[in-house]
């Protein structure tokens, strides 16, 4: 039996509140952004970060465990692309950087609610199928 599909939300968000939101994760600083969070247990991750995370913990562990490490390196260390990874968060609900297809339609209309006011810019929704997702490059050998 073929398994549900999952999302995970992104929110784009102006390069002052993306400031804030990088040290506040429960955007107690946005009180509307910060209701709608409460409402689902969830939180924000800068996308930023966690690709720095990622390249820590692949340099602690070793790099050949982590099939994504050359090129996740790359991205964080190609000064244009840092502002664009700085300001999207990743929507976390219950820990989890994806969800079911109920919980994700559901925030995903509370957070667009939200958008083209306060410095939230956008919000996406993408699923778990590789086909409807850009890949990373295969890796040179």
């Amino acid at each position: 039996m073929a398994q549900a599909r999952q999302y995970q939300l992104r929110m784009k968000v102006s390069a002052e509140l993306a400031v804030i939101l990088r040290g506040d994760p429960a955007a107690n600083a946005h009180a509307a952004l910060h209701d709608v969070l409460c409402g689902y247990d969830a939180t924000l991750k800068c996308q930023y970060d966690a690709f720095a995370d990622y390249v820590s913990e692949a340099e602690k562990m070793g790099v050949e465990k982590y099939p994504l490490y050359e090129w996740t390196r790359a991205t964080i260390k190609t000064p244009a692309k840092k502002p664009r990874y700085l300001q999207s968060f990743t929507v976390y609900v219950d820990g989890e950087e994806i969800y079911d297809g109920d919980v994700a339609d559901a925030l995903h209309e509370a957070l667009s609610a939200l958008a083209g006011a306060d410095g939230i810019v956008s919000v996406m929704k993408f699923d778990t199928n590789p086909a409807n997702n850009p890949q990373p490059p295969a890796r040179e050998r």
